[in-house]
Parts: structure tokens; sequence; C-alpha cells
């Protein structure tokens, strides 16, 4: 099967309860954001500016918890923010287990393989070692590691498990030097893929997460999912770049960049996805072919934001993950007094101008699984997509030359180390008169990514 069958009954039935009963909006997935910290600076990500007085504020454990069980999505997705931040991250992922719903961790992955190396110290027995010697044989942990692992100092302590109901789900938003580039750090590719590897040693479900901009190549998506097919990557999620507010507003103020020349027009969408059928079929890409078919322009959806509600530290956001026009105290609350006729697109035209551009998987790929826009067969699809056969993994994914930046010393600040060398080396190490704010900013950077 494409997708795990317990996994796929459990979404299905939840579906199918709410269509017998005539819910006229449900959750699929809740999008549960316990905290905004975040360790990077990703570009086109607006929550940096949207909730900036608010980075060190956290959702209790207990409002995480109860956030599910009000919304009753049997899927939720851990976000922020970094979610791997969240002190309480192992207790919220093994309390939602309890809650018997699917969980996913969306983490850029740079703390990935110290909570995996917690949990090997919490179960470490004679299986372990076999584990152990495989991960050193692949450089994925030091000897010290290992010998801190052996000692099992996490003995009883809460930790991440492998287990059917969890993915990873790994930002990665392209091979080395576009991915590095996009989240503004050099490294953070290389130690993306050093998790996944770890992750599929140890037995965890893995999934990667992308956003398409403007300037990223299609081949270069198509590489992608060659390449970390080739690792075992459990499937993937893929999304169009959009230009909602929050994201325009850093891009112009932190980094005084134009939006226009980063996110996608509804056309441009279009033309970047005109493979995705044929990545569905090669690839386990997650989602419905129906969401497929609307981004590469064969048909239209409507918007059901409604069905992947957002909960974060100031409530349910509304109207949607990327849109804020307000929080609600309650999912119903929210439900039941927001206009939802005023969003999204209808037969070409926007309802509100901000919707024009989008065409996110948050908004439109539950529309595909609820049959909002239905056509003859689409259930059809579905079913034969999702419990169909999964696609092998791609054999010569190991051609892709995916470390393409900072590994062979190519990445986006090459030229910058180059220059900062050289001016160094000719005042003797020291700063010249002519040193510029802008230069120290430089070199501060290059040493962040060091």
């Amino acid at each position: 099967m494409r997708f795990p069958l317990a996994l796929s009954v459990k979404i299905a039935r939840h579906i199918i309860k709410h269509k017998i009963r005539r819910t006229p909006k449900f959750a699929l997935v809740l999008q549960l954001e316990p905290l905004h910290t975040c360790n990077l600076t990703c570009t086109g990500c607006g929550r940096i500016r949207e909730y900036s007085t608010n980075l060190k504020d956290m959702m209790p454990l207990e409002d995480c918890l109860g956030a599910a069980t009000e919304c009753d999505a049997p899927m939720v997705s851990i976000c922020g923010g970094e979610p791997l931040i969240y002190p309480k991250i192992e207790e919220l992922v093994n309390g939602l287990l309890e809650q018997r719903r699917i969980v996913y961790i969306c983490t850029n992955g740079v703390f990935m393989r110290k909570k995996m190396r917690e949990y090997l110290e919490s179960v470490y027995g004679p299986e372990t070692e076999r584990v152990l010697t495989e991960l050193l044989k692949e450089k994925l942990i030091s000897e010290k590691e290992a010998a801190s692992i052996r000692a099992a100092k996490a003995k009883g302590r809460a930790v991440i498990r492998p287990t059917q109901w969890m993915y990873w789900n790994v930002h990665i938003d392209g091979l080395e030097y576009t991915h590095d580039l996009i989240v503004e750090r050099e490294g953070v590719f290389r130690e993306c893929v050093e998790a996944i590897k770890m992750a599929k040693i140890i037995g965890y479900q893995v999934a990667t997460n992308t956003t398409v901009y403007k300037e990223t190549e299609v081949q270069e998506i198509e590489e992608m999912f060659k390449y970390f097919s080739w690792l075992g990557v459990d499937g993937h999620t893929i999304s169009p770049g959009y230009e909602y507010d929050a994201a325009k507003k850093d891009m112009a103020k932190r980094l005084g960049k134009k939006p226009e020349d980063f996110f996608l027009t509804r056309k441009m969408t279009r033309a970047k996805f005109q493979k995705i059928e044929k990545w569905g079929k090669l690839f386990t890409i997650f989602g419905t072919t129906v969401y497929q078919e609307f981004l590469a322009g064969k048909r239209e959806l409507t918007c059901t934001a409604w069905a992947i509600p957002t909960r974060n530290i100031r409530g349910w956001k509304a109207p949607c993950y990327l849109m804020t026009d307000g929080h609600y105290p309650r999912y119903q609350e929210m439900l039941e007094q927001v206009d939802w006729e005023k969003y999204g697109v209808i037969d070409g035209v926007a309802r509100d101008p901000r919707c024009e551009n989008c065409m996110v998987h948050c908004g439109y790929d539950p529309s595909g699984a609820l049959g909002t826009n239905y056509q003859r067969g689409d259930n059809w699809k579905n079913l034969k997509y999702n419990f169909g056969s999964k696609p092998k993994p791609f054999a010569d994914g190991y051609r892709v030359l995916a470390l393409n930046g900072a590994s062979i010393g190519k990445g986006h600040l090459a030229q910058a180390k180059v220059a900062i060398n050289t001016e160094s080396q000719a005042s003797g190490g020291c700063h010249t008169a002519g040193d510029t704010p802008e230069r120290r900013e430089l070199s501060e950077k290059i040493a962040q990514n060091k």
C-alpha cells in the first residue's frame, strides 16, 4: 500500500462518519503551534515577523492536548517555530499518540539526531548495540555519543519513539545549495540528510515537506524526490510558496527583497507543477490526486481552510494557517463566527484579494478528500491512489548530486568568505579603517554558519 493501512483507514472512517452525520464543517488535520521560537530565519516564513512579540511564549501542554481533543482531528501536525525546542515536546507527542492521533513533527531537522540519541539511551540493550554499530559505521554518531547512549542515563525519561502513527516531517526546499540559501544557514541540508539516514536505521517513519518558490527549478524538485526516495523516505508533502501578508512584510523589512520576485502567482504555480501527477506515480507524495490535478491547472477547487485549523499561543487562528483575521478561544466558535464565504477563489475570481494566488495544501488538499468540487470518478481516483501500491525507492537516487553547496565549497556564502578572508589577510587579520557595519554583519553571519 502507498500509505500504512491503519492510517488510511482511520482518516477514511473519520470522513465517512461526518458525511453520514452531515456535519457541515469538521477538522481533518490540526496545525498545532505550541511556540513560535525558531533556531532558523527561513526566507519566506512570516512567523518571524507576525509573532515577534511572542517568541518566548509557549502553549501549556494541557492546552495543546486539549486543542486536539476539542477539534478531534485524526491527524496533528506539530509545527511552529521549531517544535523540537518546545520543552514538553516528548510529553506532547506521547499524549497525542495516547489519544490515538496520527502525529507529524514538522521540523527543520537540526535537533532530530539529539532527540533520537535520547531515545536510544532510554532503550539501550543488546539490540541497541547493533544499531549503534551501524550508526558509527555511517558516521551518524560519534564515539563519545555512543558512549553516552551506552550509559543509558535516559532510562525512564519521556522520549520520542518510533511508531507507525508518527512521522518526522523534515523541511527540505531543494538540494543543498537551494535549501541552505532559503533557510539562511549553510550546513542545514547536510544535517537533515544525516538525521534522515539515522531515523531510517533506527526505524522511524520520515516524510519531507517542500515549498516551491519562483526561482525553484522544476528539475531540481524531481532530483530531490529521487534522492530522498533512495534514502528511504516514506513520503513527501509539496506545496507552492504563497505571498501571505506576514511573509511579505518579513521579506521586505528584514531582507529588503521584493516578494513578487520570490513567491508564485497562480499561473506560475501551474507551470511549476505540470509534472505533479507524474511525480505522484513515481514517488510517495501525500495528498489526493484531485489536489494534484488542481496544482497542474486541470481543474478548480474551493478552499476548505476550516478542515485544517491552526491552534497557537493566541487561540484558534482564522481564517487559515497563513492569513490572520483574528484568534478565537474555542474551535467551534471559530467555525461558527468566521464568514468562510469571504475567502478563497471561485471560478477564477478571488473573493478576498489576499487569496488570489493561494493554492497551498492547507486550503485546498482537504477539498480533494472531502469532495467539495466533486467530479465523476474522484472517489475512485483517491481510493486507488491512497490504497494502491507504494512506489519503490528510486534505485538511481545515489547518482543525484544532492550535496552541491557548502559541502563542496560552493555554498551561498562562498564568495563572501573568499572576500572576507582576502581582506583579512591583506590587513593582517585586523579590521581596516574601511570596515563597515555591513561587512561586520556579513562576517558574523559567516561565523554563525561554521
